[in-house]
């Protein structure tokens, strides 16, 4: 259940020393991608970071890491003891998310973190990370329409939510790509509060771009995945200048190489679970936006002439099912349609009807292969395998199901 509000989350951190200096990423897509560079550059040039993003992608604590490392099991389980218990006496039960987000923090402290690279859950405003005072940095990536029930139906309400890390005297970095309605909350948000300076990537002048222009172009990275660099460099380098000036441009883009980011365009091999010797791409796109911007990939790299792509598909239940598809499919595209399992640590989510995914696809017109593998993931990847024969295969519409593809994965491999 989400519970916007700061109250449980203060009373949670009332014990915990937060010495500690924060980067504070908000968004709605790109944000966990941004934490991902900010914290390896931060890393690279010897800062002691910490990072937290949600959801986690197959344990529940591979979403804090220390120094690009996730913690120990036994230190989170640790930590999260100390939070629960503060939470035990309690009327107002704390969230299963505000409690993950205290116990990330908790560590953060016991491990003498220079810096925590922080993803906000949900909005901004009120989510559980906000409890951060006073950020190194503000970052706010592009953004667009997603939990409308909680943010608002408006870009310009969900800008809003999301303008609430925004904080006095605090630098301020923002997608430039967003929406102009988008762009004139978050400015007027910076004049309000009076945070500043604000950037607004993409730069397009200076050194600086050009070393950024001729890494894009090195790298072959796609249009999106240059933005989130830009944001993350920018980011990583304000907070650098007010902790440890001496730190050098170099030192933080050699970074970049570091960065591991999976579940997010990450090719996999299938053949420990499946006949399929030939890649596979894992996408957690599930939203319009991200789903655009995973078809552009798709339809780039690996979509091959005359030949379909097998998409095995979940979608969490609420998210709209047509919003995705009309992105991703094409008319003579293959769709095998799959609910992902339980997820640990949050109970509130849970996977659309397969058959409801079949159904849109029709209403769209894809002629390919469509099945329904209910709630088997692995009888899933092994229909989607045998339907491609060895032409494009992708995995999409849910992190949550890129979580189940690896860990079954992970189980098999160790096996």
């Amino acid at each position: 259940m989400i519970q916007p509000g700061l109250s449980r989350i203060s009373r949670l951190l009332r014990n915990t020393s937060m010495l500690w200096r924060a980067v504070h990423v908000a968004g709605t897509n790109g944000k966990g991608s941004v934490c991902a560079y900010v914290s390896a550059m931060l890393h690279s040039a010897n800062v002691k970071t910490g990072r937290f993003t949600s959801p986690h992608l197959v344990d529940r604590w591979d979403c804090i890491t220390i120094g690009e490392t996730t913690v120990d099991e036994s230190l989170f389980r640790e930590a999260e003891e100390t939070i629960r218990s503060r939470d035990s006496s309690a009327d107002d039960k704390a969230s299963e998310f505000e409690i993950l987000t205290a116990t990330a923090f908790e560590i953060f402290t016991r491990e003498k973190v220079e810096i925590g690279v922080i993803e906000v859950g949900l909005g901004g405003r009120d989510d559980a990370t906000n409890i951060i005072e006073l950020p190194l940095v503000s970052v706010i990536t592009k953004i667009g329409k997603d939990h409308q029930s909680i943010l608002g139906n408006t870009m310009e309400e969900i800008a809003r939510h999301k303008a609430g890390i925004i904080k006095h005297g605090v630098p301020c970095v923002v997608d430039a790509t967003s929406q102009e309605a988008v762009l004139q909350v978050l400015r007027g948000t910076v004049q309000e509060v009076g945070a500043g300076p604000l950037l607004q990537v993409p730069l397009d002048q200076g050194q600086e771009s050009a070393r950024l222009g001729e890494l894009f172009k090195n790298r072959d990275m796609e249009p999106h995945q240059q933005i989130h660099v830009e944001l993350a460099y920018h980011a990583a380098r304000l907070a650098v200048q007010q902790i440890a000036p001496k730190v050098r441009v170099s030192e933080l883009l050699a970074g970049i190489e570091l960065a591991r980011w999976p579940g997010r365009l990450q090719t996999v091999n299938l053949a420990v679970l499946t006949d399929r010797e030939e890649p596979v791409i894992v996408d957690g796109a599930h939203n319009p936006q991200s789903a655009e911007i995973l078809a552009s990939y798709v339809n780039k790299r690996i979509r091959l002439r005359h030949c379909p792509v097998t998409w095995m598909v979940a979608v969490s239940a609420g998210k709209s099912v047509r919003g995705l598809l009309s992105f991703l499919i094409q008319p003579e595209d293959n769709i095998v349609a799959v609910e992902f399992g339980p997820v640990d640590g949050m109970p509130w989510v849970s996977s659309a009807d397969a058959a409801s995914i079949l159904e849109e696809a029709r209403s769209l017109g894809v002629m390919g292969s469509l099945q329904n593998a209910e709630s088997n993931v692995i009888d899933a990847l092994k229909r989607a395998a045998k339907t491609a024969a060895g032409n494009p295969m992708v995995v999409a519409g849910s992190l949550y199901l890129v979580s189940d593809v690896l860990r079954l994965l992970r189980q098999s491999t160790a096996a």
